[in-house]
């Protein structure tokens, strides 16, 4: 007698941790009018029977955590027993209760970034604060997008051996998908030839608006599928400004299979950035969320 088809759940988040909280799943049959409904708790693996098995076993199956965003997917079952399903789910932004960072002095913070932050005293909305004032003073959306880019540069290599981030000088403005800061000019030369080495991507700036007195010079994308670090850069005269800021490229609906018009969060929201990182590059920015 065949094994009764089931369908067994792994329901994990970026850090591959089970979540933990009820999860509403539906799963709707392609060809037959039918429709299941469960309600799982998981802390572990959960299973699901009640389902068709191939040659009938193609459903469409939506997942709605409380605290995650809404993932959805096609799946076929087996024959028979059980077949298995792991899903990563992304935070939902709006769900966020309490964002924990690290603190200034935390080897989480790398020497780099502290040493940029220690020369920022002319930041937009933060004037007369640099290194450990100015980090402590950055609400939760401009310190995570902050992280976010100081990790993923950190972790972005030139032709010449060193990462963006050690050129990165001072600080100018910080917002929560980008910063703009004031860079050598030759992070900008080393950045072009990095081109040839397939590290780097000539991308549109057309979209990125040059400071007072300032000219475009280039803009330039890393290859990576989603979550690629951008630099666009201005120059007046020999001076060098730069604006950096990672694109989501529909990386939820990709890696995550997240549902766009479902989304709570704008996709480039900083936390949504953070997830891409953590699961798609394996690059942690050093902070974590309460739900």
């Amino acid at each position: 007698m065949a094994a009764e088809v089931r369908l067994q759940l792994e329901l994990l988040d970026v850090y591959g941790k089970f979540l933990g909280e009820k999860v509403d799943v539906i799963l709707r049959h392609q060809v037959l009018s039918e429709i299941l409904k469960a309600s799982v708790n998981t802390p572990n693996k959960v299973q699901i029977t009640g389902l068709r098995g191939t040659p009938q076993g193609l459903y469409k199956i939506d997942l709605d955590p409380p605290s995650y965003q809404y993932v959805s997917q096609f799946i076929n079952m087996k024959a028979s027993g059980i077949t298995s399903l792991s899903l990563t789910f992304p935070i939902d932004p709006g769900k966020v209760k309490k964002v924990n960072f690290p603190a200034f002095s935390s080897k989480l913070i790398s020497d780099d970034l502290r040493t940029f932050l220690e020369n920022s005293d002319k930041v937009l909305a933060f004037e007369g604060k640099k290194g450990k004032d100015l980090y402590d003073a950055l609400d939760d959306i401009r310190k995570a997008g902050l992280l976010n880019i100081a990790a993923k540069t950190g972790a972005t290599p030139l032709s010449n051996g060193r990462t963006v981030i050690s050129y990165i000088g001072k600080l100018n403005e910080v917002r929560g998908d980008r910063f703009f800061c004031v860079v050598p000019k030759e992070l900008r030369e080393e950045t072009k030839n990095s081109v040839s080495e397939g590290l780097f991507n000539p991308a549109d700036q057309s979209l990125h608006h040059p400071p007072q007195g300032f000219s475009p010079a280039g803009s330039f994308k890393t290859p990576d599928h989603y979550g690629n670090l951008q630099l666009t850069f201005f120059m007046k005269g020999d001076d060098c400004v730069a604006d950096i800021d990672i694109d989501d490229a529909s990386g939820l609906e990709h890696v995550f299979q997240v549902i766009r018009n479902r989304l709570s969060g704008n996709p480039t929201h900083p936390y949504s950035i953070h997830e891409i990182l953590v699961a798609h590059q394996h690059l942690d920015p050093g902070y974590t969320f309460q739900v």
